[in-house]
């Protein structure tokens, strides 16, 4: 890839030339590898880690003392992991200015420290729906959902599919409602104004858990619970969104229909989970062709032909029917044949109208799915 020469700087040089340059591109995380002769240098771009010419063990070092006094890291520990974080600010052409956070996590290796540094820009993180790339229908539709004054949404993906990014965009259109809007995050990656956002601390007893039971104290009218992890904070998200409160949170799974399996798996009470969940959707992010490649047959083996990023979606909005289902714990294979009956479309079903849109290729849409 095009890339400005970043050698011959000193560290300070290259970490200002590098994160600039990645924040102008849309890079989400830098990597940095230590080996025997050198150091391999990563940028995560469109979700696809492309590389750049490595650096000397010298340069390296400069490198990493400059990260390490800005994000305020122990300089003589190098043998046990760390954690940090810093910011700078970028200048738009049109002149404005915006602060990017920068997370920082250290880990120590053979030949030195592993370095990944996550660029968490607003311009990136906090993107209205339309942008985003859900078809006109689901978007509309995920907009009447937080509307809604109780209940729970979920969403669902591996990680880097998008979903706090979505989230956000969601909690987006309800500043301004006359809502009270609460988060719990691990960590906080976006700055919302008009939203209060609390970071989890487990390592002092404040987890999703026990967090949500503190939110639910400040009469909050939309709670987001940044992910359920075990059935204690499942249940207590489940008895939020019965008792009036709006509740979104995510989840790790394939698709959204393995999301109602997982979670009866969990061991909630499928007498309050089938009456309070209001919709899963899940999603991934796939890259989507420029302007030159959608004219005749791109080389699916250039990365230079895909200019962008988009969401993959897929919705299921639980209607009475579904609802039975869940209550009596119906198979996975019952509860997906419901759902294509209520309109359903998996995320395969929408690639298959990105590729024949020529929005992206078979192969894009493949790669995320398999």
């Amino acid at each position: 890839m095009d890339f400005p020469d970043i050698h011959g700087l000193t560290g300070e040089q290259l970490l200002d030339k590098l994160q600039q340059e990645c924040t102008r591109l849309g890079v989400s995380d830098i990597h940095t590898s230590p080996e025997k002769g050198s150091v391999r240098l990563e940028i995560r771009l469109h979700g696809m880690l492309e590389s750049l010419p490595a650096m000397t063990h010298e340069m390296y070092e400069q490198f990493v003392r400059t990260i390490k006094f800005q994000s305020k890291l122990k300089l003589n520990v190098t043998n046990v992991p760390q954690d940090g974080q810093y910011t700078f600010d970028v200048k738009d052409p049109d002149g404005s200015v915006r602060t990017v956070n920068v997370r920082v996590a250290t880990m120590p290796t053979k030949f030195g420290e592993t370095f990944t540094l996550r660029l968490l820009d607003p311009k990136s993180g906090i993107v209205p729906l339309t942008q985003l790339g859900f078809p006109g229908d689901m978007k509309d539709r995920l907009e009447e959902l937080v509307k809604l004054p109780n209940g729970l949404i979920l969403v669902t993906g591996p990680t880097g599919s998008g979903k706090t990014t979505s989230l956000y965009s969601l909690l987006s259109t309800l500043i301004g409602t006359k809502r009270n809007i609460i988060t719990l995050e691990d960590p906080v990656e976006y700055q919302i104004d008009g939203i209060v956002q609390s970071e989890i601390d487990p390592d002092h007893g404040f987890t999703f858990a026990s967090g949500l039971r503190s939110v639910l104290r400040h009469d909050p009218n939309v709670v987001l619970v940044g992910e359920i992890r075990d059935l204690e904070t499942a249940q207590t998200a489940i008895d939020a969104a019965l008792t009036g409160h709006l509740v979104l949170s995510t989840l790790h799974t394939n698709s959204a229909i393995e999301a109602i399996p997982r979670l009866l798996s969990m061991g909630v009470s499928p007498y309050t989970f089938a009456p309070a969940l209001r919709a899963i959707l899940a999603q991934r992010l796939i890259r989507t062709l420029s302007d030159e490649a959608k004219t005749g047959e791109p080389d699916t083996s250039d990365p230079k032909i895909y200019n962008g990023r988009m969401v993959l979606p897929e919705l299921i909005t639980v209607t009475p029917q579904l609802r039975d289902l869940i209550l009596n714990q119906e198979s996975e294979e019952k509860i997906a044949a419901q759902a294509r009956t209520d309109g359903y479309l998996t995320m395969k079903d929408w690639g298959d109208v990105l590729v024949e849109q020529k929005i992206t290729t078979r192969q894009e849409i493949e790669r995320v799915t398999a």
